[in-house]
């Protein structure tokens, strides 16, 4: 026994840390649109990091319990609660056999990672869980999770009375009202204007409604190139940051396609992806500039608070 979807919520989809290794045969990776939110919660739980969890958007499922599990909700508060009673974020938090986990007014970002101990009983999909819905496949049955659907636990959780009373620091985690964005120059970025360029650091750029987990479009004052030209395709990735003729740029996210043929002006840092994927339609953002080395410094340090954080949860469960 496992969950049964009472109400499906805005987009609620299986998701783990992506499907690697196949992009030269056209397979998006997917994967989590806030890998970081993922890991840490998985991490709470003493899952694998890339235990597959559901993703949810701006307006969160509700979700019985056909058996009592332990969880952790990271990422987006959608101001979860259980039997209508609010829960807390980032800890473990035992849920009852019989119980409805619901969510209500979003209060900052826009995706909630839904952790379970030990996992969902999902099938794996060339090494991975992930739901790519625009291909129709992987995580449950390809698709967006749908009103009684159920989903069972890998395993039982078979401590009910055990009592969680400490939780993560948040300041590990990104400060969600926080609009900058810091990006290395992409390939392209001397194609543009000079002009173009200053502006793109400077100016202030909405996210469409017109944006997905493929791609956010963003506007605000276009961006011209020097010359108009075809350009080859080229692989592209999570986070390249490419402008289409109109000049309005676009940003590829977890479900991108693997080449792409419109210059690349700027790629995301790695570490700031997980903030990006909390911005949704109508939300604000600005970028800043780094540099690659810079980019990779701040990776390694959040992976040391990681590892840092997991040996100090494995205390909690002894």
């Amino acid at each position: 026994m496992g969950i049964k979807i009472v109400k499906a919520g805005m987009l609620t989809t299986i998701q783990d840390l992506g499907r690697y290794g196949l992009q030269r045969y056209g397979m998006a990776v997917s994967g989590a649109m806030d890998s970081y939110a993922l890991r840490l919660g998985n991490a709470l739980l003493e899952n694998p990091d890339n235990e597959a969890v559901i993703e949810c958007t701006v307006m969160g499922p509700t979700i019985y319990f056909e058996q009592g599990q332990l969880i952790c909700l990271t990422g987006a508060d959608l101001s979860p609660a259980v039997d209508g009673e609010p829960i807390p974020m980032w800890r473990p938090v035992f849920i009852a056999t019989g119980s409805l986990l619901s969510f209500g007014r979003l209060s900052s970002g826009c995706r909630t990672y839904i952790c379970f101990r030990g996992g969902l009983d999902i099938p794996e999909l060339f090494g991975s869980k992930s739901t790519y819905g625009k291909g129709g496949l992987g995580g449950w049955q390809g698709r967006a999770l749908q009103e009684q659907d159920r989903i069972a636990f890998r395993r039982s959780y078979d401590e009910p009375e055990r009592r969680f009373s400490w939780s993560m620091d948040t300041a590990l985690y990104p400060d969600l009202s926080n609009g900058v964005i810091r990006v290395m120059d992409g390939p392209q970025i001397g194609q543009f204007e000079p002009t173009a360029v200053q502006r793109f650091f400077a100016d202030v750029f909405t996210i469409s409604n017109n944006s997905d987990r493929m791609g956010y479009r963003l506007q605000s004052r276009p961006l011209q190139r020097i010359e108009q030209k075809e350009l080859l395709s080229t692989a592209v990735t999570f986070g390249s940051i490419q402008v289409p003729p109109d000049g309005n740029p676009i940003i590829l996210m977890a479900d991108h396609p693997t080449t792409g043929g419109y210059p690349v002006i700027a790629q995301v840092a790695t570490i700031d992806l997980p903030l990006l994927a909390q911005k949704g339609p109508n939300n604000s953002i600005r970028f800043a500039r780094i540099g690659l080395d810079e980019a990779q410094e701040l990776l390694r340090k959040r992976q040391a608070q990681i590892n840092k954080l997991k040996k100090a949860i494995a205390f909690k469960y002894e």
